[in-house]
């Protein structure tokens, strides 16, 4: 495939399926930041963020085929990236470093100053403690800005429930927020 431009991911993954490399190669070119990104949030460290990226790149080759247009591309990938993330936290079994790896909102922004920087630490920090489950929630719906619906499909919850967790994460902050 020439020139892959204005051509949609699932028409690319049609064509990768069948065997064409340089659409396989279009997608992960189109798709890689993003690979990198969600994994440097989701693990906390680039190197980390390396080696997942290569193992999803990796990965992609072998499920391909398996994607069914249920979701967007995009929207799949993420789950792919997500459970590489977990996969790679259960072979260290240890999660210890845990809230410096889940420190999403702060990498997001330019390096904060002055009282952003305050502000910003206190979100790290406040977001750290967070159970697994609503950290999880909050990366992909705040760090990736998923819809409900699309991290609901990724964390195999409804959407409802991706709404009721983001809910309790904006009380549980507001609450510590306005702890002496």
């Amino acid at each position: 495939m020439a020139d892959s431009r204005g051509v949609r991911d699932e028409d690319l993954v049609v064509v990768a399926v069948a065997g064409d490399r340089a659409a396989f190669e279009a997608l992960l070119r189109r798709h890689y930041d993003r690979i990198h990104g969600l994994a440097w949030q989701l693990t906390g460290t680039r190197a980390d963020a390396d080696d997942v990226a290569q193992d999803v790149c990796c990965i992609l080759a072998e499920k391909l085929g398996s994607f069914r247009g249920e979701a967007k591309f995009s929207t799949w990938l993420c789950g792919i990236v997500f459970n590489a993330c977990r996969d790679l936290q259960r072979r260290r079994h240890s999660f210890s470093g845990f809230t410096d790896r889940l420190a999403v909102l702060v990498g997001l922004a330019p390096a904060p100053d002055g009282r952003d920087l305050h502000d910003a630490l206190w979100l790290k920090s406040a977001i750290a403690r967070l159970k697994p489950a609503y950290r999880e929630t909050v990366v992909l719906v705040a760090g990736q800005q998923l819809t409900h619906a699309e991290a609901g499909a990724i964390l195999g919850i409804s959407e409802s429930t991706v709404a009721w967790r983001m809910h309790e994460v904006r009380r549980i902050l507001a609450a510590e927020g306005e702890a002496p």
